[in-house]
């Protein structure tokens, strides 16, 4: 009898394995039909399909990967659907930032190759000319500049360096040029000796774009700089007192090609703030614009010590 009684144990205990591995195994092929279902649907561009699945589920894992492989798809085509409407626009504003001055240039040219003016008008012709080749040249190298910062194929040499020592002569460079404007000018450095890891070149050329769009659209007659630094970062800031920037276009500052400019008549080409902020995103850094329109505007650089 007690064998009897053992057998029909076992018996019982393996017929129960047999009904739960049977139930086991029709879960996985209903899993297994989701999975080849949500991949169809993948595979035919449906990239928000997510296949549902539970956590003592056998398939469990392959099921998590098909979805984050979905998701990063997804992310991806949204990228690549950004990028597109940010290159169109792009390309809208290039044709009026090359095609018009270009068509202008050769305005002027024609008219002094076919003898329409002569003497002190032919030599005005000439260097207006000069002029408007020299700024699309400065338009199209900034261009260049930029679409390398923004492919990540700009090379960087970081290396220690005195901040203050490098930003003093970065300054003194430009006093001419802002005596010349008739702006007033104070700088704030300190005297000792900061030393981080910087790419030289751009700094320099971040403090030149934020000096050189001051000077160009502000209408400032006067300028402030401080550099102030503890043991972890290093925060540069340039204040002017000219016409500001209004509240709608601070948001956009630093994109590319923008200009606060409604007509785009200022002089400039509205890379110089992208660039800077590209180069200050190299350092690890962070810049930001403040102003009060009729009054006054800041810009404010933030850089670690170390990268």
């Amino acid at each position: 009898m007690e064998r009897t009684g053992f057998l029909l144990a076992a018996l019982l205990l393996a017929l129960l394995g047999c009904v739960y591995l049977a139930a086991r195994l029709r879960r996985v092929r209903r899993q297994l039909s989701d999975i080849q279902a949500a991949l169809d649907d993948i595979k035919a561009g449906n990239l928000n399909r997510r296949v549902l699945t539970r956590a003592d589920d056998l398939t469990r894992h392959i099921c998590y990967d098909i979805n984050e492989i979905a998701l990063a798809d997804q992310a991806r085509f949204i990228r690549q659907r950004q990028a597109d409407r940010s290159y169109r626009r792009l390309m809208t504003s290039l044709s009026h930032d090359v095609k018009t001055p270009l068509a202008s240039l050769v305005g002027y040219l024609e008219a002094i190759q076919q003898g329409l003016v002569t003497g002190a008008e032919r030599e005005e012709y000439l260097r207006v000319a000069a002029d408007k080749a020299h700024r699309l040249k400065d338009f199209v190298n900034a261009l260049f500049e930029w679409v390398k910062l923004d492919a990540g194929e700009q090379v960087f040499h970081f290396e220690p360096v005195d901040l203050n020592e490098l930003t003093r002569s970065i300054l003194a460079d430009w006093v001419p040029a802002l005596e010349a404007s008739h702006v007033d000018y104070e700088f704030e450095i300190p005297e000792t000796a900061w030393i981080s890891q910087v790419d030289s070149n751009a700094f320099t050329r971040i403090l030149n774009n934020l000096l050189q769009n001051v000077l160009v659209h502000s209408a400032a007659t006067g300028i402030r700089l401080t550099l102030a630094e503890d043991r972890q970062r290093a925060v540069l800031t340039l204040t002017d007192n000219g016409r500001g920037i209004p509240a709608e276009d601070l948001p956009y500052l630093f994109e590319r090609l923008y200009q606060c400019d409604r007509a785009r008549s200022a002089v400039g080409n509205g890379l110089g703030l992208s660039i800077a902020k590209q180069l200050t995103k190299a350092h690890r850094g962070t810049i930001h614009a403040a102003s009060i329109p009729g009054r006054e505007t800041t810009f404010t650089v933030e850089l670690p010590r170390t990268l």
